[in-house]
């Protein structure tokens, strides 16, 4: 229907245009003192005329984007503004390669909505190289698709001059597996130059005294920390130096990690909110020595961590500051239903009340059933179900 519009305008437009034309040459031989008028006239019908060619397709894209791919209507007006589709044939094919991959509706319109220029990309020549390339890995089709829907420039980057030369540097020092690693976490690594920030940063770790092991552990699993700029990142190594870390430790490479980017301005709010539970500098450093991960959580998570294990439970500060493991384990899954078992034991009188918090937080789940539940099931037959949450221990 749009092509038939386009047509009709264009002859529309040409008769006009000729009539003009001719009109104008007619004038002129015979001395029109004004020629010039009747171009201004022309030129400003040309400017209306494609105007409504522009409308028109401009309508077809808005309307393609929420029928076809699931659009709302504003997110299709919003991405209207980085694609314009002249006809469906294009779009449908890189929508049907895509379905052919695997893609379901809800991750075709995340894609689009989040590039949609994906739907002017041929889909021979660009996608499906990349496409066929990503599914070489050891990577099933659902990561793949999730990884892509997060993100999705990942189809529009170069896949000779940026894409394979940052998995073959990948690869020159990680196993294919952790490679994967990568890619399904930080694929933002395949869009800039590993040359422009990881290579100088690797070096500079290497010049430090970071033996390889660690520095491939850092690559794998805290690359955004070796993607910042080298004089930033320089920064951060003698501040890591400083807290006492040693280099050649893997300790040191989640010190990195912690103190990188957002996850310092989480560190630097868990600290404050800490200091409110009496915790003092030396508590604060000693817990990141000893797991600096613990202390990247939400300040929400961290105050509930804390009124359960020194309101409910008894248990100091300093307790706390001993196994900073504790901060960093779900309250769902493993404090609560923990700690509801112990409480229980402490009210029948079954278990010592200095237990340290150590007892409760380092066994795996069998070694702590068998420990605090199982033994005690003969005389309390309901710590099971405290365990499993299905009794409150205010019955107690």
């Amino acid at each position: 229907m749009i092509q038939l519009c386009n047509l009709k305008t264009f002859r529309f437009f040409h008769s006009i245009f000729s009539c003009t034309f001719a009109s104008k040459t007619n004038r002129v031989l015979v001395g029109d003192p004004k020629p010039s008028h009747f171009s201004l006239q022309s030129q400003l019908l040309c400017r209306h005329i494609t105007s409504e060619i522009s409308a028109n397709q401009h309508n077809f894209t808005v309307t393609y984007l929420i029928n076809t791919c699931g659009l709302s209507p504003e997110g299709a007006i919003l991405a209207s503004k980085w694609v314009e589709l002249q006809s469906p044939e294009r779009a449908d094919s890189v929508l049907e390669l895509l379905r052919n991959y695997g893609a379901s509706q809800t991750q075709i319109s995340k894609l689009i909505r989040s590039h949609p220029k994906l739907l002017s990309a041929d889909p021979e020549k660009t996608l499906l190289p990349k496409l066929e390339f990503f599914s070489s890995l050891e990577i099933s089709k659902v990561d793949l698709l999730k990884t892509l829907a997060f993100n999705p420039h990942l189809l529009a980057v170069s896949l000779r001059n940026r894409i394979l030369p940052t998995y073959n540097f990948l690869r020159s020092m990680l196993s294919e597996k952790n490679v994967v690693a990568v890619f399904k976490r930080n694929s933002w690594i395949f869009l800039e130059s590993h040359c422009k920030h990881v290579v100088p940063n690797i070096g500079l770790l290497r010049e430090s005294g970071m033996p390889q092991p660690c520095i491939s552990l850092l690559l794998t699993h805290c690359t955004f920390a070796l993607m910042v700029n080298p004089e930033k990142f320089g920064q951060l190594v003698g501040e890591v130096k400083e807290m006492g870390f040693n280099l050649e430790k893997s300790t040191s490479v989640n010190a990195l990690g912690a103190l990188c980017g957002k996850n310092k301005l989480v560190l630097n709010r868990s600290r404050e909110v800490l200091k409110t539970w009496g915790w003092s500098e030396d508590d604060l450093l000693s817990t990141f020595r000893k797991n600096p991960w613990c202390m990247i959580i939400s300040e929400k998570k961290l105050m509930q961590t804390m009124d359960l294990l020194v309101n409910k439970m008894g248990w100091s500060s300093g307790m706390i500051a001993k196994y900073p493991v504790a901060l960093g384990l779900s309250l769902e899954r493993r404090l609560i239903p923990r700690c509801s078992v112990v409480k229980v034991l402490l009210l029948k009188g079954f278990i010592n009340e200095n237990l340290n918090l150590g007892s409760l937080v380092k066994p795996a789940e069998k070694q702590f059933l068998e420990i605090f539940v199982n033994r005690y099931l003969g005389k309390v037959p309901e710590l099971l179900s405290v365990y499993q949450g299905k009794v409150d221990i205010q019955d107690f």
